[in-house]
């Protein structure tokens, strides 16, 4: 399941016919404006031949991304009041798709403390996750910029212990966010995977962000390239298509590209695991 993200404007049945385009098994988009917040009128239409489509085309698990704005634990009450409207209203527009993901950024504590931090997101999932919902919600690695939470496997661990429906939650590996975080994936991804394994458990982790980095490993800068012509180079991803507790997840690109651009690297990717190439669980990275 490779994809990318796609422009949710014309609505979700054309990013369906632009999946198929690009020959994407999956594809991420946003909820709303990324950098605002505010959301179009959810098409019932739309979304019922949306649905058809995908099953046409079989589509895989899609990881729907919620707006960089959405901070649940900013010094700013207005700011999480805003994060706990938008994802409450998220989710209830993601029960149309059943059975998806929802990733969104943990947030940055802005002066409050990471502790703090921490005991805001887990607050705002116990109040927004409901019993029957059918939506996982995805808690992305970060690159652990300023007062960014979610840089350490530890942050997320004690955000996950603390929600009450452990079924209901997860995490969004991001391959640039770790590698600027400190995690060497480049020669140690099997090492990096058994300490999440460790910290989180690798049940919790259910989808990739495929990115490379313009940065060195523990830059906590946050800056993607194009696959392969960064730090974390070709023989990364060959690892990480071909690794056994990974290749079965939805892996999304975010690189720099255009839709011409994302089907070159969703064309090299598929190459990649098409490849005759065991990998077994000690191999390092070249």
């Amino acid at each position: 399941m490779i994809g990318c993200h796609l422009s949710a404007a014309a609505g979700y049945l054309h990013m369906a016919e632009e999946a198929k385009a690009i020959d994407a098994g999956t594809f991420a988009f946003f909820t709303r404006n990324p950098r605002g917040g505010r959301s179009r009128k959810l098409d019932t239409e739309d979304v019922h031949r949306f649905l058809q489509a995908a099953a046409e085309q079989h589509l895989g698990t899609l990881v729907a991304h919620a707006p960089y704005t959405m901070n649940p634990c900013s010094a700013k009450e207005k700011v999480r009041e805003f994060a706990h409207v938008a994802m409450e209203d998220d989710l209830a527009r993601l029960e149309h798709l059943p059975g998806n993901y929802y990733n969104f950024h943990p947030g940055s504590h802005t002066g409050l403390g990471c502790e703090k931090g921490i005991e805001l997101i887990a607050e705002l999932l116990n109040e927004v996750i409901r019993p029957g919902q059918h939506t996982v919600i995805l808690l992305e690695t970060m690159a652990g910029k300023g007062t960014e939470i979610g840089g350490s496997f530890e942050e997320l661990a004690e955000i996950i212990r603390r929600v009450q429906q452990q079924d209901k939650i997860g995490v969004c590996l991001d391959t640039c966010h770790v590698s600027d975080a400190g995690y060497d994936i480049v020669h140690d991804l099997d090492g990096v995977l058994e300490t999440f394994d460790r910290v989180i458990g690798l049940q919790y982790l259910k989808a990739l962000h495929l990115n490379d980095s313009k940065n060195p490993p523990g830059a906590r800068k946050d800056r993607h390239e194009k696959i392969g012509e960064g730090t974390l180079g070709l023989s990364t991803f060959r690892h990480i298509v071909h690794h056994p507790a990974l290749r079965a997840l939805p892996m999304i690109l975010e690189t720099p590209n255009d839709l011409a651009g994302y089907a070159k690297e969703i064309a090299l990717l598929r190459q990649m695991a098409a490849e005759t190439q065991e990998i077994g669980p000690a191999e390092k990275s070249d």
